[in-house]
């Protein structure tokens, strides 16, 4: 998903408020998520996509909340109501962002996108080894001791 296509969906998702909301906002939101999370757009890991989206969903109603803060109401000692429920979805967006890094799932998403052979040890032969014409190839051309797997046994 690229940054453009994440801005059309924020507009969908969000619609009722894309009258308050200009394009520079959900462009905003979409850079801020980027750098909260870490994770890049252009991306194709659903679920660095998923938590983007709602991470800029979040920045969005903070950037809602923070118009509506010069919103209160002097004479009636009250603060409006858009105000607080702002303020609320922006707490518990923000809950569900932290359970979520501290769930087991947060560490298996990240591990989403290493490459297998990252995932696991390497072998590293103590012996020697000699091919079926009894050469020693312990060592490669570069006098360095091959080990296994490596990024070429991924491929095949």
């Amino acid at each position: 998903m690229t940054k453009q296509e994440m801005v059309f969906l924020l507009e969908k998702e969000v619609k009722g408020l894309s009258t308050v909301l200009d394009l520079q906002d959900y462009q905003n939101a979409c850079d801020d998520a980027v750098r909260e999370t870490g994770y890049i757009l252009p991306n194709t890991v659903n679920a660095q996509i998923y938590w983007l989206k709602f991470r800029a969903k979040r920045h969005l109603f903070f950037y809602l909340l923070s118009e509506s803060a010069h919103k209160f109401k002097v004479k009636q000692y009250s603060l409006n109501q858009r105000f607080e429920h702002y303020r609320d979805t922006v707490e518990y967006m923000d809950k569900v962002w932290n359970d979520y890094l501290l769930s087991e799932q947060a560490l298996i998403d990240e591990l989403a996108g290493v490459d297998s052979v990252g995932l696991f040890g390497t072998k590293i032969d103590a012996g020697f080894q000699y091919d079926e014409v009894g050469r020693d190839t312990t060592y490669s051309e570069d006098n360095q001791v091959e080990f296994h797997p490596d990024e070429s046994d991924s491929e095949s």
